[in-house]
């Protein structure tokens, strides 16, 4: 019989269950809540809980920029893997066999013959092959000994060396040493340019490795040991002893390899042609290498060291010391001709022989008697023919201590040199040499120039302020006129360089080669002809076959003539009785300015007469401050020495004016290979030009139209650039 309720009486408390239930309290709303106690469960309960399954164990999690740390790393390095090796399938493709880029038998001859046809230098480029078993045993260990001693143990690349190179050259503030391996300078050689870019750098690296996997070890360092430069025109180790010991590479003894092997380091410096003392002893610092090295035994490096080394009788320079400066620029120019397949290659220069020589030797002499008492190191001088061409060119002091061509390359503040950029852009807005301008104090901006007196005269003339270098004018001059159009008329003088874009400019702040600042001042003594400075007039083989031909042009004036008559008027002024007046030629109208930069670290003259314009710049390479050397003082005697021999057997010219234009001088348009006069598109370009103009392009100088008979117009800007270069 089921049952379905409960007991009513009778019960002890269970249900039927046998589970104890006990009676709960009653209690009312207002009462307080029941403890635990009220439930029978006494002191101290604590409600036991149920257990929770167990839990999933989880790894603990790594903070994000550790994770971050680890894994950008890994994807750069995963995405500069994927991108090396897509190099080295590129580089295969392109150089499926690098030992087919051995070098040739033998280099051209190459003659460099100046304006009247005599001959000025000569450079042999013999490439003799030698294999690296016919080598003499010591000479390849003296190259890897200086230039790489782990050579045999890297992979192309040496991080060790590179990372000692660093701290050379962060201690000395300055770079002093390479981290370069011998298979980073083989690429270098063989596929790259010599920019100093941090991409043509990268590359380098890349192609070091990838050689490394397509050549061993030997055939790398005897490619190396045929193809570097050893100075002295000499291409290879075979040429190299051939030029200095009169020997076959394979007999050079310890002492002469050691000293072809320390030309690597700086071949013009160290050539035995130019400077033997320098050779031996740069040989004799290889010989340690060797021997700290264990190449050679420390008896063997002291007994070599002692003994001495013969050169050979027929050794000479290339050129002579004082046409140095002159004939690497015409190699530098040219250097695309140096590796044509002929036996000789002629260059026709503009170079003046006789010139050179005298002006290198002026420079030399003036800075080796005054030199050390003023403080003046270094000097450099161009001399310029009315249309442009080079017939002097001396960037430095001695060729032998330096081969940096300050002439060309360097790029220093002109000073006051600049100011007749500003005043022609005055003349050319209306003012004359006899408009009147206020000598008094000026603010720019934060910026209040000062004269070199300290003091201002007042009302002064445009000639006045020019002769004397007046400064409160010129930045008055540029204020009113605006940063964008002197800017534009330094362009439209062919000057190159990155100009400021503040009032500072007209004090010349802004850094300018001495080439280009000369060429710019060219333009007032020819009457307004702006003609690009060139040295190379003609490239061809000793058969005649011409590889390279300047064509003359007759061109427009880019200057109107009586700006240009008003410079000269002014820039006379500063010769006759301003601040050029050591620069007076006796017999000759010269005209110039000079140029001084801050705390005298830079002193310029650069002047002109009718036939020739010369600039001089006289300072520190390091940009350490002279005593007190203005660009009226040294540079201003060294101009003058040089022009006094340059106008020996030259009559007197007046300098253009209004009264008599002058007519315009043969001027060198663009450089073209001949090949290259007629392209594809020739016939088209000369159906779409305009009627009686061929073509026309848009510089930054202006616009420069070519016409049908060969005269280039060139004409100002229509509108000022809004961003100053």
């Amino acid at each position: 019989m089921g049952f379905n309720g409960r007991f009513n009486g009778g019960f002890d408390g269970r249900d039927e269950r046998g589970r104890y239930e006990p009676e709960l309290p009653t209690y009312r709303d207002d009462a307080p809540w029941p403890t635990p106690e009220a439930y029978g469960y006494g002191h101290g309960y604590e409600p036991e809980l149920e257990p929770d399954p167990d839990p999933v164990k989880r790894r603990p999690r790594l903070p994000l920029l550790i994770r971050l740390f680890f894994f950008v790393p890994l994807v750069f390095a995963s995405a500069a893997a994927i991108a090396v090796g897509g190099l080295f399938i590129v580089y295969t493709m392109i150089y499926p066999d690098p030992l087919s880029m051995r070098p040739k038998g033998t280099g051209p001859t190459i003659r460099i013959v100046g304006a009247d046809g005599s001959a000025i230098a000569e450079r042999g480029t013999s490439r003799a092959y030698i294999p690296l078993d016919m080598l003499a045993p010591m000479a390849a260990n003296a190259v890897v000994a200086i230039e790489d001693q782990r050579f045999f143990s890297h992979f192309g690349v040496d991080p060790i060396g590179m990372a000692r190179a660093a701290l050379v050259n962060l201690r000395a503030g300055r770079l002093v040493e390479g981290g370069s391996t011998i298979t980073q300078q083989l690429v270098k050689n063989l596929f790259l340019s010599s920019d100093r870019t941090f991409a043509r750098k990268a590359e380098e690296l890349v192609l070091a490795l990838w050689i490394e996997l397509r050549l061993s070890k030997r055939d790398i360092l005897e490619l190396y040991l045929n193809r570097v430069y050893f100075g002295g025109g000499a291409h290879g180790i075979e040429a190299a002893a051939q030029r200095y010991f009169g020997k076959s590479a394979r007999d050079l003894t310890l002492g002469q390899s050691a000293v072809i092997a320390g030309l690597l380091k700086a071949p013009s410096r160290y050539a035995p042609s130019a400077s033997p003392t320098q050779a031996i002893a740069r040989g004799h610092v290889v010989i340690a290498r060797m021997a700290a090295a264990g190449f050679i035994t420390h008896e063997e490096a002291e007994q070599t060291v002692s003994s001495e080394i013969h050169f050979s009788p027929l050794m000479r320079a290339p050129n002579h010391a004082d046409m140095a400066y002159a004939v690497d620029y015409v190699l530098d120019v040219a250097a695309e001709f140096d590796s044509v397949d002929t036996k000789e290659i002629v260059i026709e220069t503009t170079l003046d022989g006789d010139l050179q020589r005298k002006t290198s030797q002026v420079v030399e002499a003036a800075l080796t008697s005054r030199g050390a008492t003023l403080s003046a190191g270094q000097g450099a001088v161009v001399v310029l023919a009315p249309d442009g061409g080079i017939r002097a060119l001396v960037g430095g002091r001695s060729y032998a201590d330096s081969q940096f061509n300050r002439a060309v390359r360097a790029h220093r503040q002109p000073g006051s040199a600049f100011k007749p950029v500003v005043y022609l852009t005055a003349l050319e807005r209306g003012l004359t040499p006899d408009s009147m301008m206020e000598d008094a104090p000026v603010t720019a901006g934060r910026w209040s120039p000062r004269n070199e007196n300290g003091r201002f005269i007042g009302p002064v003339s445009l000639r006045d302020a020019l002769a004397q270098s007046i400064n409160s004018v010129a930045v008055r001059l540029l204020l009113d006129a605006g940063t964008a159009k002197v800017a534009a008329t330094a362009r439209r003088l062919g000057m190159k360089s990155e100009l400021r874009q503040d009032a500072s400019l007209a004090l010349g702040t802004s850094e300018v080669s001495l080439l280009d600042l000369t060429g710019a001042y060219a333009a007032f003594a020819n009457g307004g002809y702006v003609n690009e400075p060139y040295v190379v007039r003609r490239v061809r083989t000793a058969e005649g076959r011409v590889l390279f031909q300047r064509f003359d042009a007759r061109s427009d004036p880019a200057i109107p003539l009586a700006s240009v008559a008003a410079m000269n008027d002014m820039l006379r002024a500063v010769v006759e009785r301003g601040t050029g007046r050591r620069a007076t030629l006796p017999g000759h109208v010269v005209a110039g300015k000079t140029g001084t930069s801050q705390e005298y670290r830079d002193a310029w003259f650069v002047g002109y007469t009718a036939h020739l314009t010369a600039g001089v710049w006289v300072g520190n390479d390091d940009g350490k401050r002279m005593e007190r050397v203005g660009g009226g003082t040294l540079p201003a005697e060294i101009w003058h020495e040089v022009m006094r021999a340059a106008h020996a057997d030259r009559g007197p010219l007046p300098l253009p004016h209004n009264a008599a234009p002058p007519a315009p001088p043969v001027t060198a348009g663009t450089p073209r290979h001949p090949a290259d006069q007629i392209d594809e598109d020739f016939i088209v370009q000369m159906l779409e030009a305009p009627s009686g103009a061929s073509s026309a392009t848009v510089s930054p100088s202006g616009t420069t139209t070519v016409m049908p008979d060969g005269r280039i117009i060139v004409a100002p800007p229509a509108t000022s650039p809004s961003v100053v270069r």
